[in-house]
């Protein structure tokens, strides 16, 4: 069976407070570690965004994995380019000594935000031309001896975190090919390229000491509940929600306003970006998530808990643990 496992993008509900949206992070992380089926979670590196809460992903990922037991805990991902590989080393090294055998670390190379954070992140806009460069030089602060004479990270050396490589192009699959790492691909919001970019991946991949063979983690979004009528309610809330997030001048509009947006020709980006998703019962959602790693051919499904609410949320989590 297809391994399973979930990226929390750590939401914050218009009005809630962030404290509140980091605890629910964690409640939904405790129940993943106690059902026992999901193979890890992952939280994304993302600055500026009023609704996500997990800019500090390092931080959260430690909090995650102090709460939690044996479930893996990681990125998805650390972009890479807003950071030196060394600290990335240190701070992922320090997880690794306090929770060992359980942190991922995966890598992005887009910058998680828009032009105007990035000078606020004091980020060199050529950075992700040096990402394949900077990939090897974080390998190597976490291996046995560091590539780079006279630095050594501490904690870090020695601890071999697992490095994954994210993508939504040709470009992730090839170095992740070339690198022999595992891919994951982030289909959940960009699918066009998934199914050629890991065509790709499988047939140019190399061996390392990480990883014998390829390792495909295909990402999609889920909205399980007990009530067809409500997880298709909720699908359109979250349809709604993408409108106003993304598109230009689109938070302050009604919902009516939103829904003829949504229904007209423009709306089709929108709903593109949404293509792989998992919206119904336990049944459905269990029938569609073999249909999609079989299409995606992947070794493992990541999944988004899109339910609306913590309840929800949680109720999503166990019905898709009864998928197993």
């Amino acid at each position: 069976m297809t391994a399973l496992s979930l990226l929390d993008l750590a939401l914050v509900r218009r009005g809630q407070p962030v404290g509140e949206a980091l605890r629910e992070s964690i409640t939904l992380a405790q129940k993943a570690d106690e059902l026992g089926c999901f193979e890890r979670v992952w939280y994304a590196e993302h600055h500026n965004m009023p609704e996500i809460a997990s800019a500090a992903t390092a931080v959260l990922i430690g909090a995650v994995a102090a709460a939690t037991h044996t479930i893996r805990v990681g990125s998805g991902g650390i972009m890479l380019p807003n950071h030196s590989p060394l600290v990335i080393a240190e701070q992922f090294g320090t997880l690794a000594e306090l929770h060992p055998g359980r942190i991922d670390l995966g890598l992005g190379r887009a910058p998680g935000t828009d032009q105007r954070t990035l000078l606020a992140l004091r980020r060199d806009p050529r950075a992700s031309d040096r990402f394949p460069q900077d990939v090897q030089e974080l390998q190597g602060y976490l291996s046995d001896s560091s590539g780079v004479d006279g630095i050594s990270a501490t904690p870090g050396r020695g601890t071999h975190v697992p490095l994954y490589i994210l993508g939504s192009s040709l470009f992730g699959a090839q170095l992740a090919a070339a690198l022999g790492l595992p891919y994951a691909f982030a289909s959940h919001f960009a699918p066009d390229a998934l199914l050629e970019a890991v065509e790709v991946y499988r047939r140019q991949f190399r061996p390392s000491d990480q990883s014998s063979r390829p390792h495909v983690i295909a990402a999609c979004n889920v909205i399980a509940t007990d009530d067809v009528q409500v997880a298709a309610d909720m699908h359109r809330e979250v349809l709604r929600s993408r409108v106003r997030r993304f598109v230009p001048g689109a938070r302050d509009l009604t919902p009516g306003q939103v829904d003829e947006f949504l229904d007209g020709p423009a709306g089709g980006q929108v709903r593109r970006m949404m293509a792989y998703t998992a919206v119904g019962t336990g049944d459905q959602v269990r029938a569609w998530l073999a249909d999609f790693a079989a299409h995606a051919d992947a070794d493992e499904v990541m999944v988004t808990n899109l339910a609306q609410g913590l309840d929800a949320r949680v109720r999503a989590l166990e019905i898709l643990a009864a998928t197993r």
